[in-house]
């Protein structure tokens, strides 16, 4: 009898694994063309799946069988080459099936001597990583859930680094009592920042005013750091959600350093300009600091979840984030993975990006870059020639924002192209407007998927004019 339970070396394995191989390679060829949004809800999709946990159990191909079909309405294509709703990414071949076998081998990648395979692939790819990014060859580098995960855990060692140099040991004596940490970032900091700062009981920021384009003014840091005094934190950033402008980090950094703050800088998506010979400028200095966050799916295209953090000491990292016990074989080479995460449990999650680099090479990822940020400004030069549209952010790497004449046609803009489907830009609010968003970071956007998400804007704009529309069938 078919009870659904299977058994190693059964073969059962290699049916499910099949199953689920032919449902994924499906979805992966109809992903570029099928419209963008979901068009099911949470609820059908329960009620489909069937809300009641059954007494009997399901065949492990029927359950594959009825998770794909039934789910699959419900999916978001965020792997097309025209989505631009969020900065996600879309996974490149050689990190899937890198990923596939993360997943298959099943290692916990915390200790160093008892999964050493995973371990030598996750080493590799910090040592490469560094290598790409121009960053410290001393910093300890973790693989985090996300880039929210990399903040925290960046940020946690550097609360606890200040409140050392403070003369507080917070791993023994806590943070109760302990001198406040002034945490400092710009205006147009990503929400993530605080987050992270508030999950490490740091409170929210003392904000310094931005520019135009969303960078940090120098000047008005140098006054908030003068104005107090005691440990700090200054979140400096790689990339505003927005513009995509990037601070000032030379100078950033040296007004930081000289009032004994801990600079962090938040490169989620940015931080790869520094792998293009030809964007690298927007990341001058940036190498002074003392920790950097980014995220691995977001412009590598490898799959979630896939967060950086790297921290130039290394023992600050470990200190704010180890843990020991005697049941647990500690390396006594370097650090184990743990040690550089907010986990003890963890998958190999560093192996996708391993593949991704070592399928791409240094010369590859360069061209993957640039080619995210030629194809914005392929989108912002397209978008600028249509009537009525406003390119609001110099495009100086992957984002374009874009406005109307009034809120409400912007909003209605973004509403249009969510229904038509073919491109999806989400709206967001900046510098008092209502905005529509292209963040591109897919590797497949390339001038042939431009032309058409410029196409699509134009429809768009024609159907809320009817005199401009075109005539129906």
């Amino acid at each position: 009898m078919d009870d659904g339970v299977t058994t190693a070396g059964d073969g059962v394995y290699g049916e499910v694994i099949d199953a689920a191989g032919r449902h994924a390679r499906a979805w992966l060829s109809g992903v570029g063309e099928r419209p963008i949004p979901p068009h099911a809800t949470p609820d059908e999709i329960k009620d489909r799946l069937g809300r009641v946990l059954p007494d009997g159990g399901e065949p492990d191909l029927e359950v594959i069988t009825r998770l794909a079909e039934t789910v699959e309405p419900g999916l978001i294509a965020i792997g097309s080459p025209r989505f631009y709703g969020w900065v996600i990414g879309g996974t490149q071949p050689v990190a899937l099936g890198a990923d596939w076998l993360v997943s298959a081998w099943d290692q916990n990648a915390g200790l160093r001597t008892i999964t050493p395979g995973a371990i030598a692939v996750e080493e590799l790819a910090a040592t490469w990583l560094l290598d790409l990014l121009g960053l410290p060859p001393e910093s300890d580098v973790g693989f985090t859930t996300g880039a929210t995960m990399a903040q925290f855990s960046c940020m946690a060692a550097a609360r606890n680094e200040v409140l050392r140099r403070a003369g507080r040991d917070v791993e023994a004596e806590g943070l109760t009592g302990a001198p406040r940490v002034r945490y400092i970032a710009g205006e147009e900091r990503h929400g993530t920042v605080d987050l992270a700062a508030r999950y490490l009981g740091l409170g929210g920021p003392i904000t310094v005013p931005a520019d135009e384009q969303g960078r940090i003014r120098v000047e008005q840091l140098r006054a908030v750091l003068a104005s107090g005094s005691g440990p700090a934190i200054v979140a400096l950033q790689a990339g505003n959600i927005h513009s995509g402008a990037f601070d000032d980090f030379a100078a950033a950094i040296e007004v930081a350093h000289a009032a004994g703050a801990w600079v962090h800088v938040d490169g989620a998506f940015g931080l790869w300009a520094a792998a293009s010979p030809r964007l690298r400028p927007l990341t001058v200095g940036f190498e002074h600091a003392d920790s950097w966050s980014t995220d691995a799916h977001k412009t590598l295209n490898v799959p979630y979840d896939c967060g950086i953090a790297i921290v130039r000491d290394p023992a600050a990292m470990r200190r704010a984030l180890g843990m020991h016990a005697s049941y647990l074989q500690a390396t006594d080479v370097g650090a184990d993975p743990h040690e550089n995460v907010p986990e003890l449990s963890r998958r190999a999650r560093g192996v996708p990006t391993w593949a991704v680099l070592r399928s791409l090479g240094r010369d590859g990822v360069a061209r993957l870059v640039d080619g995210l940020a030629d194809a914005a400004r392929g989108i912002a030069d397209g978008l600028g020639e249509l009537a009525g549209v406003e390119v609001l952010n110099e495009v100086v790497f992957t984002q374009v924002c874009i406005a109307l004449e009034t809120d409400e046609a912007t909003a209605a803009l973004s509403e249009r192209l969510w229904n038509e489907g073919e491109v999806l830009a989400m709206t967001s609010h900046w510098h008092g407007r209502t905005v529509v968003r292209f963040s591109v970071s897919n590797w497949r956007t390339d001038a042939t998927e431009v032309r058409r998400t410029v196409a699509a804007v134009a429809r768009a704009l024609a159907a809320s004019d009817p005199a401009e529309a075109p005539p129906a069938d």
